[in-house]
């Protein structure tokens, strides 16, 4: 497995790969590695002739206010989780690599990036679409692999492919869960032995929410009213949204029909978690 932190090398290792007609499997991560990442470098894996997972924290993707400086990195145990999962070449640039003197050109966005997480971070999408799109013109992937655990994401990345007509397929993944159903994720690791316990509310707020859809309810606003009761149980607890929206536009819906993501975001003290679930309604 190769690691490298230059464009240059990255895009003279994949050109040969190209050349020999190799097909290529991206992975974009910020590190701290979990099982959901692996299980995206396994699709990849098994999907294409070469892997290649960027390791890289955003800072264009962060507010002022928030965890930048206090993201968990370990490149060491990273590599090592890259290494079992069979993947070629590891990309870890250092920001100024990525934004160099002078940068001022962004990808944005309008419409799918004002709902859910929007709301509250206002530029944080701009810094997601950036960044991707800058890697995937570095890395020129076949493929990209992202968890559904960032569904905006998801959506909002999709749309871009689509609109700016990129050749790449985004193949989206299923969330991986911890045995009592909390959504893997690198920020868990902020959180004391109450607030994990804690955080399983979301996760029971989505059963909630389950349960009354496999039950008939189609009224959008009565399964909302439901979550938020959910969650308000519990004392650690302080939401920030939980909603339902169609999947494919992220605009919010009164009726269930068709494809639809019901999301939430909860603060469990100060570590900001989200989770979700994708329903298709007859």
């Amino acid at each position: 497995m190769k690691i490298c932190e230059t464009i240059e090398e990255v895009r003279g290792i994949v050109g040969e790969w190209k050349k020999e007609g190799k097909s290529v499997g991206f992975v974009p991560t910020m590190g701290y590695l979990h099982e959901g990442h692996q299980s995206l470098m396994e699709a990849a894996r098994r999907e294409n002739d070469r892997v290649v997972v960027s390791i890289f924290v955003n800072p264009m993707q962060f507010g002022p206010t928030e965890d930048l400086d206090s993201y968990p990195r370990d490149l060491e145990r990273d590599c090592g989780v890259c290494r079992t999962a069979g993947v070629d070449l590891v990309f870890h640039p250092q920001p100024e690599e990525m934004y160099p003197d002078g940068f001022c050109s962004y990808a944005d966005m309008n419409g799918l990036t004002g709902e859910l997480c929007g709301r509250t971070r206002p530029t944080h999408f701009r810094g997601v679409q950036t960044v991707v799109l800058k890697l995937f013109h570095i890395v020129t992937p076949d493929r990209a692999y992202f968890g559904q655990k960032d569904a905006q994401q998801l959506a909002v990345i999709r749309r871009m492919v689509r609109d700016l007509n990129l050749d790449i397929e985004i193949c989206g993944c299923p969330i991986v869960r911890e045995p009592d159903g909390l959504a893997k994720s690198s920020r868990n690791t902020y959180l004391s032995p109450e607030e994990r316990q804690a955080a399983l509310i979301l996760s029971k707020s989505l059963a909630e929410a389950a349960r009354l859809i496999d039950g008939g309810e189609r009224d959008a606003g009565a399964i909302r009213k439901k979550m938020r009761e959910k969650i308000a149980e519990e004392p650690l607890a302080r939401l920030d949204y939980a909603d339902i929206v169609r999947f494919s536009d992220i605009t919010p819906v009164d009726r269930l029909e068709g494809e639809v993501l019901v999301a939430l975001a909860v603060y469990i003290g100060k570590t900001r978690l989200i989770d979700n679930m994708i329903v298709t309604v007859e």
